[in-house]
């Protein structure tokens, strides 16, 4: 999959040159290229925006530098994403969707944001990473690229994404605790049934853990159903 960021502060993305997107990149699994609007600009001191018609704080960025930045990298199956606090907010299904595609354009936003004509123009979609609002789109980017590229065929194994919150083995549920060495820790013990060996009994454990996780993190995931079952496990412990 191949990543093209627009973005006015490209040394932002230093941070994706580690872990599992880089594991990732040096594989060629996936391709992420910084393009910086700011050398599409057609002023002699590189100026990008400017102040917006009919008044009001902050600057603008351009249409026109934005746009040629945008021709630069564009392609016939390309998805350009304007990362905005006015988009649909990102989830795990969308997550899944994008990373389907083969090449996906982010355009990064900042000051007050960017000319709308050139958002009409190029934008397929707007995407937020949550209800408030950042100084920039670099790092909603880096969150969507970092989510994305883990679903990308050979990135991750097929078994540790089954195995995470809002997969969908995990019918939208919430991840289970985990535990690793040593046996105690401060006194607290790793739970019996996961040193017993009895893996019909390890995964009720676990379908029961997720259950009880999303009612005490995230009620409004589950359903009445599911709620009252919850607060039935609860009550036997």
């Amino acid at each position: 999959m191949k990543f093209d960021v627009l973005t006015l502060f490209p040394e932002m993305f230093d941070t994706l040159n580690s872990s599992i997107i880089k594991r990732a990149k040096e594989k060629n699994l996936i391709e992420i290229n910084l393009i910086n609007i700011r050398d599409f600009s057609k002023d002699k001191h590189k100026h990008v925006d400017d102040t917006p018609y009919g008044g009001g704080a902050g600057m603008l960025i351009m249409p026109d530098v934005v746009y040629d930045a945008y021709n630069s990298v564009k392609s016939e199956n390309a998805k350009v994403i304007y990362l905005s606090p006015k988009g649909k907010v990102l989830n795990q299904n969308k997550v899944k969707e994008l990373a389907k595609s083969q090449h996906l354009i982010l355009l990064c936003g900042h000051y007050e944001g960017i000319d709308q004509r050139v958002l009409d123009e190029i934008v397929d979609e707007e995407i937020s990473i949550g209800d408030y609002v950042l100084t920039g789109g670099e790092l909603p980017a880096m969150v969507l690229i970092d989510s994305v590229s883990r679903y990308v065929e050979g990135v991750l194994s097929k078994d540790s994404t089954n195995e995470e919150s809002f997969s969908e083995s995990k019918e939208n549920l919430l991840e289970y605790p985990e535990y690793t060495r040593p046996l105690e820790f401060r006194g607290k013990m790793v739970p019996d049934v996961l040193t017993s060996g009895n893996h019909k009994e390890i995964e009720k454990w676990r379908k029961e853990q997720s259950l009880i996780t999303t009612y005490k993190k995230r009620p409004e995931l589950l359903s009445e159903e599911q709620k009252k079952e919850a607060i039935k496990l609860i009550n036997k412990k």
